[in-house]
């Protein structure tokens, strides 16, 4: 298991994330959706290419919602992630480019530059008090990893267990969020930003 601290210059950047980047706090579904199309989409060319072996099996994306627990989870089984690239993708390279981006951008409201950052991902603190991931990676012998992160810049990383390839992220969704536990306004949102893509959304 690893503790560390997500590398990133300002203390903490998850309260400029969510000022500054997202007027419609609704936006966080689409980024995230679209980041499982993603992986669908490159682990499909990677079949076609022989990278990745075995059945593809049902390419799909399911987005589910607990009212209990008050989260929402977006999940894939699309190419996944190993230990490495956890690391690399969401302590590393999101955050390389933040701050530059938030200099140059200051007083533009443009939601729309966010996803070239590989912020997209962290639009999930604007409506999260905690954010999990869970991640098998398609490449054989790839062990599971499970990444947690409160909105400070400390994480945790570990394997897991999980059974299918493709990637889970659980939101546990904060107080002024609550509207997204609920199965009405997330289709609403669903149908909004995420009517025609490759893969169905269920």
């Amino acid at each position: 298991m690893q503790k560390g601290n997500i590398r990133v210059q300002t203390e903490n950047i998850f309260p400029i994330i969510k000022k500054f980047l997202y007027s419609e706090h609704d936006i966080f579904i689409r980024e995230l959706v679209s980041n499982a199309v993603d992986a669908t989409q490159k682990l499909k060319t990677l079949s076609s290419i022989g990278e990745a072996k075995g059945e593809l099996g049902e390419l799909r994306i399911d987005v589910s919602i607990d009212k209990e627990k008050n989260t929402l989870t977006i999940s894939d089984r699309g190419i996944g992630m190993t230990e490495g690239e956890v690391d690399k993708y969401l302590n590393q390279v999101a955050f390389s480019g933040a701050e530059e981006f938030l200099e140059k951008y200051k007083g533009q409201n443009e939601a729309n530059i966010i996803g070239h950052f590989g912020l997209g991902f962290y639009s999930s603190f604007m409506v999260s008090d905690q954010v999990e991931v869970f991640t098998k990676s398609y490449k054989e012998e790839a062990k599971a990893v499970r990444w947690e992160c409160d909105g400070s810049p400390e994480f945790i990383l570990e394997e897991t267990e999980k059974a299918e390839r493709g990637t889970s992220i659980v939101l546990y969704l904060n107080e002024e969020s609550k509207e997204f536990a609920d199965a009405h306004r997330v289709k609403t949102v669903l149908d909004k930003f995420c009517k025609f893509l490759p893969v169905p959304v269920f």
